[in-house]
């Protein structure tokens, strides 16, 4: 019987090549990539059964990646494997597809366990943050109406590289649109947000798990 796939996706090298080493007695790893732009690309091209994601990432973080791999019909499954603790990326992860959310300083064995439950069509969460993620489905049951997820996917992209340190013509070129449309979403988005310069707006993105410092 041949092993389910994985494909890996930390821009931290030696956390992956510690994954893959933990990992390759159980699934065949097919590959390690270090952006979200590269995990969109790699899971198109390699078709793995799993996927296992930090949430922050450089160029496109794990949340907006998978978002795309699922808007283009891929059906890999998810897992991300992360130090955020906020629930609300938990929340965030399962809204989009996601089959399970390990914590980074869990036991290995929960990473197994949750690439097995995914395999199987279930889905994980590590103890520690699941009683919040309840609280949080009870506490609000639109977590969608709040600024942050008023943004577009364009505007989280683009919130994203600006916040990375590109210029808007960098943003643009990596995005493949004019250097103009980048300001626009930038203002755009500072107008819809309240917020009134440009650091503002870095916190913001730093704040909510875009960028991390």
């Amino acid at each position: 019987m041949s092993k389910a796939t994985v494909l890996l996706a930390d821009d931290h090298k030696i956390v992956a090549e510690g994954l893959k080493s933990f990992l390759e007695s159980q699934f065949e790893i097919i590959g390690i990539v270090e952006n979200g732009r590269e995990l969109l690309e790699k899971t198109q091209q390699l078709h793995p059964d799993v996927i296992v994601v930090d949430v922050s990432m450089p160029l496109l973080n794990g949340i907006d990646a998978v978002r795309e791999i699922k808007k283009i019909g891929l059906d890999a499954k998810v897992v991300f494997l992360t130090m955020h603790r906020d629930a609300m990326y938990a929340k965030e992860a399962f809204e989009i597809g996601a089959s399970g959310f390990v914590l980074k300083h869990a036991a290995p064995s929960e990473l197994i366990t949750a690439i097995q439950e995914a395999l199987k069509g279930n889905t994980y969460i590590s103890p520690d943050i699941a009683e919040e993620l309840m609280q949080s489905y009870k506490e609000n049951a639109d977590v969608k109406s709040n600024a942050f997820n008023k943004l577009t996917l364009r505007q989280r992209e683009v919130l994203q590289l600006l916040a990375e340190g590109k210029s808007a013509k960098e943003a643009a070129r990596i995005l493949h649109i004019a250097t103009r449309t980048v300001e626009f979403h930038k203002y755009s988005m500072m107008e819809q947000l309240g917020i009134k310069n440009s650091a503002e707006l870095i916190h913001f993105a730093i704040k909510h798990g875009i960028v991390s410092i």
